[in-house]
């Protein structure tokens, strides 16, 4: 059973165990939750031509081999297996034939990607894209927005600000768009260009229309999306993925760039997970010792991951969470929490309790599956569940509206100056109190024992 290797071929499975690049040949781990929201402009994977009824045989083998949960949702599986023989035609008969199989399962995390979805989970994970470095979204009025350009991007350099209004793509408007329908429109071969038409609306000023023409390049993509000191004493790190490859490493460059901090806010809100791979990692740079994660396969084996006992950073933290922070976030959470290494601050998590391998296709779609669930250090199974906060800070509508949220998802847009040291943020301001507190007790037990 895959389950079974899966701390095991720690050193060899590359992406989430260990590996340096990604190898599609095999299964690797994902501990992560379908996300909503922004998307990242990149060039789709393009698929060569393949047997259809080989691409969906293999999946069914794949189920039928390591899917965790063995009665397959109560059916006899293997009536799928002849199913469709002589029916498939092409990759579109293949794909649906594959989408109504998985159905019958009743996993939401067990599903098909097809060649855009496969190519932009894979570009997160090794971290690269090709495109112009912008994250696009919606406003209030559907309409496709800017959320902001990465620093030393195209984008960036071509003057893209955010807050921006997208409203036509290569002279084509977007009325009507999707932010993918955007996306896939924005995407490219690296060093061809693409002509955005953007609306500015500057405070006090009547509306700009600008046409910029950026050509595409390969861009990096970060984690670690904010790292800073929000006092002399206190430290921030903001990670809105565990997805790349480089998201770990990351998080040790930022604890790295901080000597002077006396504790860690570490905000996980609204991060859907990643990399099972990566939340072990993290962990164990907080954690001298104890179980980090469990899991369990479908024929109950369970196997759990010990702290490595070289943690990089042992001062005091504050996790911030919220119901957005789900799987890899989770196992974090937990695993400093249960082994009293963490406060939880903010709400309840997700409650994704279920890794999932993610495995590419002979025609360059993908099919994730969920193969083995996961326990906390203290055995608890939060799937559907979540973990819940030691400091709960709820956030209500007129929170919301006062400003009050999270620093940076402003309910007026990017338009809104917004920054974590402002501290209007409630959660996070929440965590700082209470890690001040904490800063202030130590010491003054420290000068009393110095006085005796």
């Amino acid at each position: 059973m895959i389950g079974k290797l899966l701390f095991g071929l720690a050193l060899i499975i590359c992406v989430s165990l260990g590996g340096s690049e990604f190898t599609y040949g095999q299964t690797s781990y994902l501990a992560s939750v379908p996300g909503n929201g922004h998307k990242l402009a990149q060039r789709p994977y393009m698929s060569p031509f393949s047997d259809p009824e080989k691409v969906y045989e293999r999946v069914w083998d794949l189920i039928n081999d390591d899917y965790y949960e063995g009665t397959f949702n109560g059916q006899d599986w293997k009536r799928w297996k002849h199913k469709y023989d002589g029916k498939l035609k092409n990759s579109d008969d293949a794909h649906k034939a594959i989408e109504t199989m998985l159905a019958s399962l009743g996993d939401r995390y067990t599903r098909f990607l097809d060649t855009d979805a496969f190519a932009d989970e894979r570009s997160q994970i090794d971290a690269q894209i090709c495109g112009i470095g912008v994250q696009i979204g919606t406003n209030k009025e559907r309409k496709i927005i800017i959320i902001m350009p990465i620093e030393d991007t195209p984008a960036w350099k071509a003057g893209v600000k955010a807050g921006d209004q997208l409203v036509e793509i290569d002279n084509k408007a977007t009325e009507g768009y999707t932010v993918d329908d955007a996306a896939k429109k924005i995407r490219g071969l690296i060093n061809t260009d693409v002509a955005l038409t953007v609306v500015r609306q500057a405070a006090g000023k009547e509306p700009q229309r600008l046409v910029l023409h950026i050509t595409r390049a390969e861009i990096p993509l970060k984690a670690v999306q904010t790292t800073q000191m929000l006092n002399n004493d206190i430290g921030y790190i903001r990670l809105s993925s565990f997805i790349s490859q480089k998201a770990d490493r990351e998080v040790a460059e930022s604890l790295a760039k901080m000597p002077s901090a006396k504790a860690i806010i570490l905000d996980l809100r609204d991060n859907p997970g990643g990399l099972l791979n990566n939340a072990i990692n993290i962990s164990n740079m907080f954690l001298k010792h104890g179980v980090v994660v469990s899991t369990v396969d479908r024929d109950g084996y369970k196997k759990s991951e010990t702290s490595t006992g070289h943690p990089l950073c042992d001062l005091p933290v504050a996790i911030l969470i919220n119901k957005g922070s789900a799987s890899a976030s989770e196992i974090t959470s937990g695993a400093l929490k249960d082994n009293g290494r963490a406060m939880l601050v903010g709400e309840k998590t997700f409650g994704k309790g279920l890794v999932q391998g993610i495995n590419r296709l002979e025609d360059g779609s993908g099919v994730n599956i969920t193969i083995a669930r996961y326990l906390t250090p203290n055995d608890t199974d939060i799937n559907k569940k979540g973990i819940n906060p030691d400091l709960e800070v709820k956030l209500l509508a007129k929170d919301l509206e006062a400003h009050k949220g999270p620093w940076w998802l402003d309910p007026d847009g990017p338009s809104v100056e917004r920054r974590p040291e402002d501290l209007k943020d409630i959660q996070l301001k929440k965590a700082f109190d209470a890690l001040k507190e904490n800063l202030e007790k130590s010491h003054s037990v420290a000068m009393t024992r110095s006085a005796k």
